[in-house]
């Protein structure tokens, strides 16, 4: 079979017909539902049908997924509380689930009005690292870990983009945290990478920024020769 290079991506300028959002934001919290008309405008220049479609956005729309790791390749793992997965029992779903709201992940947070360009997504990483994890580092310690990617654009115009760092645990303090019930009694767990690959391989974590950050951390640690 011959290779062929990837295509590329059609052109398509989307149109908001209408937007149907409710005027009133008084029971507005975290995330802000945009319920729209839209029309897909093609390069041969037809165009689609009017259909409704609802987004999700929030006035931070990007995050930092950091990967924390050692000199003898061990990474900064997490426990999160994530309360949607406590409901997913009483949905229709195709395989029963046990509804654990507790997933193992490696630090990250939103990027906040202030913290622009690749400086800013340095500093985020620091603030996040300082709040959860309690190691003190300065913007300048991150690099980047490839492009940033789309986690799910079908629902919310989010990237993450995702960097690492080398530390000693030995310099962490206790983690300042932000306050909200979801991060309380974290547990926090130094493991080798290649123990946590294995884990993603078989489902113990089922976090899927957190699974290609290793993953690529593993990658860049292999061409360094690390």
């Amino acid at each position: 079979m011959s290779e062929r290079p990837l295509a590329r991506r059609p052109k398509v300028r989307i149109e908001v017909v209408q937007d149907r959002t409710a005027s009133s934001r008084a029971d507005e919290g975290f995330i802000r539902v945009r319920r729209l008309s839209l029309r897909n405008h093609y390069e041969d220049g037809s165009a689609s049908a009017t259909y409704a479609y609802d987004c999700a956005e929030r006035a931070a729309m990007d995050a930092v997924v950091i990967v924390l790791h050692t000199s003898d390749a061990r990474v900064c793992l997490r426990s999160s509380i994530r309360p949607p997965l406590a409901l997913r029992p009483g949905y229709a779903l195709p395989l029963p689930d046990r509804g654990d709201p507790t997933l193992f992940e490696v630090p990250a947070g939103l990027v906040e009005a202030e913290e622009r360009g690749e400086e800013g997504l340095r500093a985020c990483s620091a603030r996040e690292t300082l709040e959860e994890v309690g190691l003190a580092l300065a913007p300048e310690s991150f690099a980047r870990l490839g492009p940033p990617v789309y986690l799910t654009p079908g629902l919310i115009a989010e990237k993450i983009h995702l960097l690492h760092a080398r530390v000693d645990p030995r310099d962490a303090g206790a983690p300042a945290l932000d306050g909200s019930p979801v991060e309380e009694n974290a547990r926090i767990e130094w493991v080798p990478l290649a123990d946590a690959l294995a884990a993603c391989r078989d489902g113990r974590i089922e976090d899927i920024k957190t699974e290609l950050a290793l993953r690529r951390l593993a990658e860049t640690i292999t061409e360094v020769g690390a």
